[in-house]
């Protein structure tokens, strides 16, 4: 049996059932959402009317103000809201806050280190897996969703408009570090270990929260690659028992595509982060290799020293 450093979790009878807690999660989220757009549609409208907060709900980024309105939408009914419900779950609902967000430091610096290494190394095997899923066929009653990502594709390239090096710097804080904080605060810290609680198996937590972590993004044709980077942050934290290696290796994924982003824009590189063929097959192969054995040094190390539970 492998000894997880979170495996011993506490299941304390003050605390409710993992299934229940998981559908107070969900709940909690949901209530959040619906809190945060209904502030955001306020803000929006209050600032530049009514009408501004209907297109950009359609994807028309026509109309005046149509990027700070994104984006306070963005920040007031997605981020702020998961950033929420994570923290009420860990802090009112939990006797135990630190067993579920894992703020804590308890860890080898070197752990960091082999995240930078594995998350670019991994990018060919993203890569394959975001071709497989690009070859993926939707039914004909499904079709809506090929339409929708698209809509999201176009907000989110608008939203990744760079023009100077204050912007991209803006979305590097915002898209890159902000958002990983609060999705792996929600998935890593608070899911996770209910699921773990909940199955008393941290590699069925793990799967099982990255499925939903890419589920929540609702983009079908990027759900494999997402998917896989959850499994990745997933055992990042299992292993070394703190949060901040996902939210490290979250930012790397993340802060690494609106630098590419960016320096596309300008024309300082040729290659799009559109494209999906970088890579070829021994690529593939390489990578997973190196990924195997990088992710065996890091659990080698990560379980020398396991944290002390709050």
């Amino acid at each position: 049996m492998i000894n997880i450093p979170y495996k011993d979790l506490d299941n304390s009878s003050s605390e409710l059932h993992p299934a229940l807690q998981f559908l107070l999660i969900l709940a909690t989220l949901l209530v959040a959402l619906l809190i945060g757009t209904a502030i955001g549609l306020g803000i929006i409208t209050g600032l530049y009317g009514y009408s501004t907060f209907t297109a950009i709900t359609e994807s028309n980024l026509a109309v005046p103000h149509a990027i700070p309105a994104l984006w306070i939408l963005q920040l007031t009914s997605t981020t702020l809201p998961i950033l929420a419900a994570a923290l009420f779950f860990a802090y009112v609902v939990t006797p135990k806050p630190q067993q579920y967000i894992r703020s804590n430091f308890k860890f080898s610096w070197v752990l960091m280190l082999l995240v930078f290494a594995i998350m670019f190394i991994s990018s060919p095997l993203i890569e394959f897996l975001s071709n497989i899923n690009a070859k993926m066929v939707l039914p004909h009653f499904l079709q809506w969703m090929r339409e929708s990502e698209d809509n999201a594709e176009k907000l989110t390239n608008a939203m990744l408009q760079m023009n100077t090096i204050w912007q991209m710097i803006f979305d590097l804080l915002f898209i890159g570090l902000f958002t990983a904080v609060v999705e792996e605060f929600l998935f890593r810290g608070c899911i996770q270990t209910i699921i773990e609680k909940w199955t008393k198996n941290v590699h069925v937590a793990i799967w099982v929260t990255a499925i939903l972590f890419s589920a929540f993004h609702m983009e079908f044709f990027g759900f494999l690659p997402r998917m896989m980077l959850g499994v990745l942050f997933g055992y990042f934290v299992a292993w070394s028992g703190s949060i901040w290696t996902s939210v490290w290796g979250h930012f790397i994924n993340n802060g690494t595509a609106v630098v590419i982003t960016y320096l596309y824009q300008h024309k300082e590189i040729s290659i799009s982060p559109d494209d999906q063929h970088v890579f070829n097959s021994a690529g593939y192969i390489i990578s997973f290799i190196i990924v195997l054995f990088l992710f065996w040094v890091y659990r080698d190390i990560a379980l020398k020293k396991k944290p002390v539970q709050a």
